[in-house]
C-alpha cells in the first residue's frame, strides 16, 4: 500500500500506468488509513509501548480511534500505555488530523517531485477545497497553521499544567492535551477525561479554544486572520462563523436549562460560574472534540438525545472534525425553510444555493443514517446493553467524537470490529462521497418525470 501511494505522487508514465496503479482517489485515502491504522497497531504491540496488557484487537482498535481521531478507548492511555505507546497515539492523531493526503503532498514537495493535474484532483478531493490550484498552497498553510496554533496551546496549557504537575510532566501534559484538543481526538491521559478540572476556568477555555479552532478548520481561520473585516469574508466563511456561534449557543442554552438540577452533572457542583463553565465545555465537545468534565453517562435522556444531533452535525468542512458537517447542516435547514415557505429556491444569507449543493448535502445525510442504523442493528445483536446506549456510541464513532456513556469498555471483539468500521467510514466517508459526487457522469438519456406523494 505504501508504495503504491508513493508511484502515485511521483510516477510520471501514461495513463494506462496510472491506471495500474492507483484504482481511484477514494481507494488511495481508503488505503493510505489502513496502513497508518497496520503501522500504528504493530507499534502499540511493541513491549516497549505497553504494560504488557494489550492485546492485538485492543492495539488495533486504540490505532484506529486515533488515526480517525475519534478517542473511542477501550484500555486507559494514561496507565495501559507507557511514554513510547503514548507518543505513537499522538502520532497517530497528528497524522489522521491532519490528513495523510496532506503529508504525502508536502512529502512529495519537499522532494522535488511536481504534481500532476491527476494528483492535484486527489490532493483537491482530501483538502474539499472549491479550487483546484490552492490544493499545493493548502498543504503548506494546514502544516504551518496546526503548528503554530499547537504551539499557541501547549504554552498555554502548560502555564496551567505546570505548576501542577511540574515541568516535565506538566509540559508533556500540555502537548498531549493540545494535540489531542486540536485535532478534535478526545484522548485523555486520565479515565475520566478532563473531570478533575471541572472548575478550572484556564484549562477549560484553553482546550475549548483548541478544539472550536480545530473545528473550524484553517480555511476559515486563515481568512479571518487575513482580511479581520466582516464584510471581506467570503460567504462560506460567515456561514460556518454564524452557524458555529449559533449550534453552541443554543448547545449551552439547553445543557444548562436541561442539567441545572441534576445532582449528577451540574447540579452537584457549588457555584453558578462552575456549572456555567461546565455546561458550556459539555455543549461544544460533542462535534467531535470527546472530552468531558462531567459524567456523560448520567446526562438527562433530554441532554443525551441533544448530544446525538451535535455529534451527528459534527464541524466544518475542511477541518480536524467530522460529522455530516456543519455546512450540510446548513443547507438542510435553509431547503426545509424554502420548501415550507413555498419557495422556488433555496436562499440563505441573501445567496442562492444551487441544486448539487442541495443533492450533495442529502446524500451525505442519507448515507449516514444507513451507516448508523446498519451498525446500531448489527451492535445490538452482540452488545448486551441499553439501546440509548449503543445508540450514542455509534453516533460517537460515526462523528468521531469519543464520548461514551460506558459501552466501550465492554463492546467484546466482535462489538469492537464493528466500532472500528463505523470509526473509518465516519472519518472518510465525506472524502469518498465527495469525489463520487464532484466526478460528472454526463448521460444523454433523459427520462419523463412522475409525481406521487410524499410526507
Amino acid at each position: 500500500m505504501k508504495s503504491r501511494l508513493f508511484k502515485f505522487l511521483t510516477t510520471n508514465s501514461d495513463k494506462e500506468s496510472h491506471k495500474r496503479l492507483l484504482p481511484n482517489p477514494p481507494m488511495l485515502l481508503f488505503e493510505g488509513f489502513l496502513c497508518l491504522i497496520a503501522i500504528g497497531t504493530l507499534l502499540l504491540k511493541l513491549p516497549m509501548a505497553s504494560q504488557g496488557s494489550v492485546s492485538w484487537l485492543e492495539a488495533a482498535f486504540t490505532a484506529t480511534s486515533a488515526v480517525t481521531v475519534t478517542g473511542l478507548v477501550v484500555v486507559d492511555t494514561g496507565t495501559e500505555f507507557t511514554l513510547f505507546g503514548q507518543c505513537v497515539i499522538l502520532g497517530l492523531i497528528q497524522l489522521g488530523g491532519l490528513g495523510l493526503m496532506t503529508f504525502a503532498v508536502l512529502t512529495a514537495l519537499s522532494l522535488g517531485f511536481k504534481l500532476q493535474l491527476r494528483h492535484q484532483l486527489v490532493a483537491r478531493e482530501a483538502f474539499n477545497e472549491l479550487s483546484l490550484n490552492t490544493a499545493r498552497n493548502a498543504a503548506m498553510s494546514i502544516a504551518l497553521f496546526s503548528i503554530v496554533t499547537q504551539l499557541i496551546g501547549i504554552a498555554i496549557l502548560g502555564v496551567f499544567f505546570v505548576p501542577e504537575l511540574g515541568w516535565g510532566q506538566g509540559m508533556y501534559s500540555a502537548l498531549f492535551y493540545t494535540v489531542s484538543a486540536f485535532n478534535n481526538a478526545g484522548f485523555a491521559l486520565a479515565p475520566d477525561s478532563l473531570s478533575a478540572y471541572v472548575g478550572h476556568i484556564g484549562i477549560n477555555v484553553a482546550i475549548t479554544m483548541l478544539f472550536i479552532v480545530g473545528g473550524l478548520g484553517y480555511v476559515v481561520i486563515m481568512e479571518c486572520l487575513t482580511h479581520r473585516r466582516w464584510r471581506k469574508l467570503s460567504f462560506y466563511t460567515r456561514m460556518i462563523l454564524l452557524a458555529t456561534l449559533a449550534v453552541n449557543l443554543v448547545a449551552f442554552s439547553v445543557f444548562f436549562l436541561l442539567e441545572y438540577s441534576n445532582p449528577s452533572t451540574l447540579g452537584g457542583l457549588a457555584s453558578f460560574s462552575d456549572k456555567a463553565l461546565a455546561a458550556w465545555f459539555q455543549a461544544t465537545t460533542p462535534r467531535t472534540a470527546g472530552f468531558n468534565t462531567l459524567d456523560i453517562g448520567s446526562l438527562t435522556m433530554a441532554t443525551t438525545v441533544m448530544m446525538l444531533l451535535l455529534m451527528f452535525i459534527g464541524g466544518a468542512p475542511n477541518s480536524t472534525a467530522s460529522g455530516i458537517k456543519l455546512s450540510t447542516f446548513v443547507v438542510l435547514m435553509a431547503t426545509t425553510r424554502a420548501f415550507l415557505r413555498g419557495g422556488q429556491t433555496v436562499t440563505f444569507m441573501k445567496r442562492t444555493l444551487n441544486n448539487e449543493l442541495i443533492m450533495k448535502s442529502l446524500a451525505t445525510v442519507t448515507l449516514g443514517m444507513i451507516v448508523i442504523f446498519t451498525a446500531i442493528f448489527l451492535l445490538s445483536i452482540v452488545v448486551t446493553d441499553d439501546f440509548m446506549n449503543v445508540v450514542f456510541e455509534v453516533v460517537s464513532a460515526f462523528g468521531t467524537v469519543g464520548l461514551s456513556r460506558g459501552t466501550t469498555a465492554h463492546l467484546g471483539d466482535e462489538g469492537q470490529l464493528i466500532i472500528m468500521a463505523v470509526m473509518l467510514i465516519g472519518r472518510l466517508g465525506p472524502l469518498t462521497l465527495g469525489y463520487l459526487l464532484t466526478v460528472k457522469r454526463a448521460t444523454q438519456i433523459r427520462y419523463a418525470s412522475v409525481e406521487f406523494p410524499v410526507g
